[in-house]
């Protein structure tokens, strides 16, 4: 699978941007999706995902807990984060990938097979 992250840029703090990952010519159902982020000189850290389920269950990062969803659209085979009430340190590169494994371990990055190429989200004045 091959992804392709988009929609990062530079927005105020208070700001909204949605993230999109699409994976052109594939289907997500057999994957759950996830959404990372690593700003410089940190590790890259889970921010949120949604499970392969026909449910659309979801989890998230603390610090996105109100501020950030995570959707799919499966016929357009395409993920979306839509973050609200952009803060400073939201800064980062945002990543996309996929894994297969338990739903447990949607949060540890070293689970995901496959990585899209990261799209920054600057959070600037």
């Amino acid at each position: 699978v091959q992804l392709q992250a988009s929609g990062g840029g530079l927005v105020q703090p208070g700001g909204s941007l949605r993230l999109s990952c699409a994976a052109p010519g594939r289907t997500f159902i057999n994957f759950h999706m996830g959404w990372f982020r690593q700003a410089p000189g940190k590790e890259r850290e889970f921010v949120a995902a949604i499970n392969r389920n026909g449910v659309g269950t979801t989890r998230y990062a603390d610090f996105a807990k109100g501020r950030f969803t995570i959707s799919k659209d499966n016929a357009k085979s395409t993920v979306y984060l839509q973050m609200n009430s952009l803060k400073p340190e939201d800064t980062a590169v945002y990543y996309c990938a996929v894994t297969t494994i338990l739903w447990s371990y949607v949060d540890s990055a070293s689970r995901y097979s496959t990585w899209g190429q990261g799209t920054l989200v600057t959070v600037s004045s």
